[in-house]
């Protein structure tokens, strides 16, 4: 399956080489989500699972912001006349698009600034690596709106970032986390200037994507499966692993290319 030619009608998608660039297309409202947006979001990353032309991906920024969550005019408002069903198909549908975020099997890197709140607070969680600008606003702005901090995996994902007394703060008080406070507790990789920051994130991303791409496919899957195992499960989960990525060209590559003093090129197979 090919993803490079993908030409979605609710955001941005361009490739460079083989690292495909997501941004929002709102950015005269800070680029909130749509019910579209959400659900072409998730389908793209559900995809990637059998896509083998992107290797990498950069969600970045569009007009100096990241993305100032749902649409209040579009998905708020609505929503008040759904019944409970239409409600639960919703928010089982914003749930998904982490999913399909952490299942995708490739890494991505967030290159936020300015706004990130709310849904797009989660986007930049669900994501692998986070660079910030010096101006980014990172809330989680669910209990401002009246419901409970624990949207879209966030009472699962942002205490194992951040630690649980920082994570509870954040999602009681809906207050703004800085760039600064989200590099010292780790949320945030680093903190490069607005004018530099995708350039960054995207010098990372086609770093990984020249990299050995099945063993970072292998690497996100452990990562995320082994939040629910013992200590004793994942080391055994981890042998298996490395057997499988023993198995691969890449490994032997490697090999070969330390006995005679090269850098490996790495193919992914």
């Amino acid at each position: 399956m090919k993803l490079a030619g993908l030409k979605p009608k609710h955001f941005l998608w361009e490739m460079k080489g083989d690292v495909a660039v997501i941004r929002l297309d709102r950015p005269d409202r800070k680029n909130p989500l749509t019910f579209e947006s959400y659900a072409e979001l998730r389908d793209t990353f559900r995809d990637m699972v059998y896509a083998d032309d992107v290797k990498a991906v950069v969600f970045a920024s569009n007009g100096g912001n990241f993305c100032s969550g749902g649409d209040v005019h579009d998905i708020i408002g609505p929503l008040l006349d759904r019944d409970m069903k239409g409600l639960l198909d919703f928010t089982r549908m914003t749930g998904d698009l982490v999913k399909a975020m952490i299942n995708c099997k490739v890494p991505i890197i967030a290159a936020t600034e300015g706004i990130c709140v709310g849904a797009g607070a989660m986007v930049s969680l669900a994501s692998d690596v986070r660079f910030a600008a010096p101006d980014c606003k990172t809330a989680f702005l669910f209990t401002r709106v009246g419901l409970a901090g624990c949207d879209m995996g966030a009472c699962a994902m942002l205490p194992r970032a951040i630690g649980q007394s920082r994570a509870a703060d954040l999602l009681y008080t809906g207050r703004a986390m800085s760039a600064e406070e989200g590099e010292r507790w780790g949320y945030f990789t680093r903190i490069v200037d607005n004018d530099s920051l995708f350039d960054e994130a995207l010098k990372y991303a086609t770093r990984l994507a020249d990299g050995p791409n099945f063993g970072h496919m292998m690497t996100k899957t452990m990562l995320a499966q082994e939040w629910s195992m013992s200590l004793e499960m994942a080391i055994e989960a981890e042998a298996q692993t490395q057997a499988i990525c023993m198995q691969t060209e890449d490994f032997r590559r490697a090999y070969e290319a330390f006995v005679a003093k090269e850098k490996p090129a790495f193919k992914g197979d």
